[in-house]
């Protein structure tokens, strides 16, 4: 009894492992195909050619961004998976490498914009290689062991990091075009009343920061990058905060009343770099006909 016991223990434990790593999988499949076509859908409406530029040092081409995500999973998961997998193109390693030194040397952050080649039409055709192969094993529970499925969870929130990144790089781009391209027809927002502004107060003190995967819960409280941990204590100074986000209007006040011609409002370094581009209004500002845009 005692034996038999044991073993059933250990069967049901092993079944309900199998479920759950199914589980699993079935739930990275679908967001897999839900995250990867997303950003496929933030380029429609760009050309081949807007895909391509780069508009200053610190952005990258949205061809860079639509490739290194895909390279992330081709290399980090993939590979290590199938060791008989043959990469899409042995280069791409080179060329799409962002900071993973483990993983070898990397093509030149600041000119990434002269990567003329692979096209766009190529890089889409890298995507949906290595989409169709990683979404095979997904579909297959047990081809992707409980480690390997949390690097396509990181994955995951990598490339949705990289969507955030796609989208600040073609803002900077399209602005500096005196065309003013529209990246997409906003909607007319929602008539919403104006709440007054008034200010919190917080102690400040002591306080806890940062994910504690080992607490209790931690386990249903979502993904947490290797950065956000361990949990730790800080001291923070006593502060105020605005009840609501500043309006436009209202920092247009604050433009009126010679905000940017008062260094005793900025931080000093904040002040240098207004000094240093002659700045008037934040960026994506610009007047026209005595207007504010």
């Amino acid at each position: 009894m005692r034996c038999g016991g044991v073993l059933g223990d250990f069967r049901r434990a092993a079944y309900t492992l199998c479920v759950d790593m199914q589980m699993r999988s079935e739930g990275l499949a679908r967001r897999y195909r839900a995250i990867r076509g997303i950003t496929t859908r933030l380029c429609q409406t760009l050309s081949a050619e807007d895909c391509a530029a780069q508009s200053m040092p610190d952005a990258s081409p949205a061809k860079w961004h639509l490739a290194h995500t895909t390279w992330f999973f081709e290399t980090f998961v993939i590979r290590p998976a199938q060791p008989e997998y043959s990469v899409f193109h042995p280069r791409f390693e080179y060329l799409f490498n962002s900071y993973y030194n483990s993983v070898g040397a990397q093509f030149s952050r600041p000119d990434r914009g002269l990567l003329t080649r692979p096209s766009l039409e190529e890089v889409g055709n890298y995507r949906a290689y290595v989409d169709a192969r990683l979404t095979t094993l997904l579909d297959d529970p047990g081809q992707l062991s409980s480690a390997q499925l949390d690097l396509v969870e990181l994955g995951l929130n990598h490339e949705q990091q990289h969507q955030e990144l796609l989208l600040t790089d073609i803002k900077h781009l399209l602005a500096q075009n005196p065309l003013a391209p529209v990246y997409t027809r906003a909607k007319e927002p929602d008539s919403v009343p104006i709440q007054s502004l008034s200010w919190q107060s917080y102690a400040g003190g002591v306080v806890s920061v940062g994910f504690d995967g080992a607490a209790e819960g931690a386990a249903s409280a979502g993904f947490a990058f290797d950065n956000e941990s361990p949990r730790h204590r800080v001291f923070l100074e006593p502060f105020d905060l605005a009840s609501r986000p500043i309006r436009n209007a209202e920092f247009l006040v604050f433009m009126q009343e010679g905000g940017y011609t008062r260094p005793e409002l900025w931080m000093a370094e904040g002040w240098a770099k207004i000094q240093e581009e002659g700045r008037g209004a934040p960026l994506y500002w610009s007047r026209q006909n005595d207007r504010w845009w």
